[in-house]
């Protein structure tokens, strides 16, 4: 290690920048009176940003369709359902950021599929559980998704679908159309 490594080490491990200079400081005197030292007022302990979430009324969302390639903005109140293709959008909670604080939205949503299967007797007799294609139901009644959406992070927990697509846009505290 060169000397110059060296320095750039023991800087750091002193918390100074490289390349800024020092000046020295006096010896203290052992014998001499010591002074308290001043006390910097503390800073204010910031609130969690979950806790500046405000509940809002509505839900701005978008749905796309990946076969058509066609997006549709949906707008719902809290405990509505809205109908988009064959599949049915609820939204339980919407939450807003504070307009002090970086944009976003977060939504509790409940996606259901409304695909109807045929009567039994319409299905081949050579059809088995392995054929079956598209999603399946996570839970009674066509549940698809049930959680949270974010608005600045649509992919972290997304609907797998294989025609659509539903992400949150915002929150809205005005009555949604």
């Amino acid at each position: 290690m060169n000397w110059l490594s060296k320095l750039a080490l023991a800087g750091a491990a002193a918390g100074l920048a490289f390349g800024a200079v020092a000046i020295a400081q006096p010896p203290q005197d052992p014998t001499a009176p010591q002074t308290p030292a001043v006390q910097q007022p503390q800073q204010p302990v910031s609130e969690p940003a979950s806790a500046r979430l405000q509940a809002a009324g509505g839900a701005k969302l978008r749905a796309l369709d990946k076969m058509t390639g066609n997006w549709t903005d949906i707008s719902a109140k809290v405990g509505q359902s809205i109908t988009h293709g064959r599949i049915k959008v609820t939204v339980r909670a919407c939450y807003q950021s504070s307009p002090q604080d970086a944009p976003e939205a977060a939504a509790f949503l409940e996606i259901n599929s409304l695909a109807k299967e045929g009567p039994a007797e319409a299905k081949p007799a050579s059809a088995t559980p392995q054929m079956n294609r598209g999603p399946q139901p996570i839970g009674p009644d066509g549940l698809l998704f049930s959680g949270w959406m974010y608005a600045s992070s649509p992919g972290l927990n997304a609907l797998e679908h294989p025609t659509y697509d539903v992400w949150v846009i915002s929150c809205s505290t005005s009555n949604p159309q």
